[in-house]
């Protein structure tokens, strides 16, 4: 089969579901992973044929495709910083605002300087990873309470030769004698009242656990970071988090109670409310 009979085929199939713009990098992404041809050739060989013995692995694609199915999933990583990272149902897949937090902080600090670094709810690992192969010289902790999240953050660290050490607990019920110049968290944050706002690729197919909060309460996860912030940043340590862009005044009321100065809430590149940096009050 033509490989650009194969494209015609995936945009026919999918683009209701997508848009073709969606679709052909869908597509790009498939064959680098699957046949070892990278985009340019495609485009400048359009009658390269597909063998027989791979075209099972595209068409079962195109199914999982047509399930809502992450691509992330299908091809096992995504990219984030420049790296790959493994992604799987047990992990949030590695967003594009995550990514610009994490650029916040590595604009913030001195990348020399020993830092200690706490990311507490880590997941895939993809935040504390990021600023580890930035940061030579800081000491990177992460904590999940997903053992199973725990697992894919140790082969990430270890697939992007970085050393970071994760472990296991609550961030709601953490308890540790020491501190840190940076602590940083992208929590469960999205209210059960967001979820006919969602994809169907988000919402069927990654961990509910790492997403969702009470329309009671959206802001729990929060509260027990910044207090254990509070607690445990060093003086003028600095506190980075991500958002729901619902609830930007809101998170930083919150963070108002607590021993932090300077909040500053920033904008996504989409223009919506997606982090916050707040500073430890140098006098406690």
């Amino acid at each position: 089969m033509l490989l650009s009979e194969l494209k015609r085929i995936f945009h026919k199939e999918l683009d209701a579901l997508y848009g073709k713009e969606e679709v052909s990098s869908f597509f790009y992404l498939l064959t680098e992973e699957y046949l070892g041809l990278e985009r340019f050739v495609l485009a400048i060989q359009p009658d390269l044929r597909i063998q027989k013995n791979e075209e099972p692995k595209m068409f079962a694609a195109l199914s999982a495709l047509k399930e809502h199915r992450p691509i992330q999933h299908i091809i096992g990583s995504a990219q984030f910083m420049d790296m790959e990272f493994k992604v799987g149902p047990k992990v949030l897949i590695p967003r594009p605002e995550t990514e610009e937090l994490v650029r916040w902080v590595l604009a913030d600090v001195d990348k020399q300087a020993n830092l200690d670094i706490l990311d507490m709810g880590t997941g895939s690992g993809c935040i504390a990873i990021g600023l580890a192969k930035s940061l030579k010289n800081a000491n990177v902790q992460g904590l999940d309470i997903s053992e199973e999240a725990l697992e894919v953050a140790r082969e990430n660290a270890l697939k992007n030769e970085v050393d970071v050490h994760f472990f296991k607990a609550d961030m709601l019920d953490f308890y540790s004698e020491l501190s840190f110049d940076i602590i940083i968290s992208n929590p469960p944050y999205v209210r059960e009242l967001e979820k006919n706002k969602m994809n169907k690729n988000v919402l069927f197919f990654e961990p509910e656990s790492a997403l969702f909060v009470s329309n009671e309460d959206p802001l729990i996860f929060y509260r027990g970071v910044a207090r254990f912030a509070s607690k445990h940043l060093k003086p003028n340590g600095m506190l980075f988090l991500e958002i729901n862009q619902y609830l930007g005044p809101e998170t930083c009321a919150l963070l108002d109670t607590f021993d932090f100065n300077a909040i500053e809430l920033r904008k996504d590149m989409y223009g919506n409310d997606r982090m916050i940096k707040t500073i430890k009050n140098s006098q406690l």
